[in-house]
């Protein structure tokens, strides 16, 4: 009768030359242990096995068959057919979440990694080394007491680049609006404000770039206090403190937002086969609530501090957020 081939491992060959001596009186149960590198007791079971089963008695019950959380064959093939016709350009983490969200497949973003690395839709990167530590600055307590605010010019939608303006609480990490135009200059921006005002008030202060919308840069401006922005002078007039940042990384929360952003609302757009802007802001009306319950935090304290003006300033503001000439 044809002996049945057992497959062995290295590891477990050893055991089994460990064991095999012990079951031959050669060594006892402890040197076994410090050999194996496992209990006593363990020591023990093992050798049960062994004495009643062979070589086999190593062997785990469950080499050869499928994994418990082997994926489902059908579902791996449904996830491809989608990954390659609709989320195509998605990150893995993304893309596991809009087959939840879409098609009711629920796969872990590895595994959509590996899926997706296996049909050339993503590359696996090496891990980044660390880049030039910046200090991390807290956040403000209170909702409404700073606003970060800026625009980024890129392809949103359709073929050509478009500006998106965006304003961030600080303390909470919520994007409190955000409306496409065609560029970051200063009556996109007063309109953007105008908007921002009707919805929640006055925050205490904005916290920007040095875009010349915001500030004018010229070296004869530093000791000139006249010498200022139509944004600068509106913001003053309604009692808003702008602050001009001198990095990039000071206004970090913004800037990233925009990376997060320009991976996931572009191809969100992209997949409501949105061209033009004005769907494009109608767009952003209901994808900006689910957004901000995905991403924002809770301030460190619940206090509003915006301001609502009077019914005086409000009926102003049209004419001191227009462009002003002496």
């Amino acid at each position: 009768m044809a002996q049945k081939l057992i497959t062995m491992s290295q590891k477990e060959l050893s055991r089994y030359d460990i064991i095999k001596q012990l079951l031959d009186g050669e060594i006892n149960g402890t040197d076994a242990s410090k050999q194996i590198g496992v209990t006593v007791r363990h020591v023990k079971r093992l050798k049960l096995k062994v004495d009643k089963l062979g070589a086999a008695g190593l062997i785990h019950g469950n080499r050869g068959q499928a994994g418990n959380r082997k994926m489902d064959d059908k579902i791996a093939s449904e996830a491809k057919k989608y990954l390659k016709e609709k989320y195509y350009d998605f990150g893995p983490t993304f893309a596991s979440e809009k087959l939840e969200e879409n098609h009711k497949i629920k796969i872990n973003k590895e595994s959509i990694r590996h899926i997706m690395s296996g049909l050339g839709l993503w590359k696996i990167k090496p891990r980044k080394l660390s880049k030039k530590h910046y200090t991390w600055r807290a956040r403000k307590d209170n909702p409404g007491e700073m606003q970060q605010f800026d625009g980024s010019y890129h392809v949103w939608f359709g073929e050509e680049e478009s500006c998106l303006l965006l304003s961030v609480d600080d303390a909470s990490g919520k994007i409190t609006h955000a409306e496409f135009n065609n560029n970051e200059g200063v009556e996109a921006v007063f309109k953007f404000w105008l908007k921002y005002f009707e919805k929640h008030g006055f925050p205490l202060s904005i916290y920007l770039d040095k875009f010349s919308t915001y500030k004018i840069n010229h070296k004869s401006a530093v000791d000139n206090k006249d010498m200022i922005t139509q944004f600068e002078r509106a913001m003053n007039q309604v009692g808003i403190n702008p602050i001009t940042a001198h990095s990039a990384q000071a206004k970090g929360r913004v800037e990233r937002m925009f990376e997060t952003l320009q991976d996931r609302l572009t191809k969100e757009l992209r997949l409501a086969e949105i061209i033009v802007i004005d769907e494009a802001n109608q767009f952003l009306k209901e994808y900006i609530p689910k957004f901000n319950a995905k991403f924002s935090v809770l301030p460190a304290r619940k206090k509003n501090l915006h301001k609502r003006p009077n019914k005086q300033i409000q009926e102003k503001l049209p004419q001191i957020f227009s462009i002003q000439n002496t």
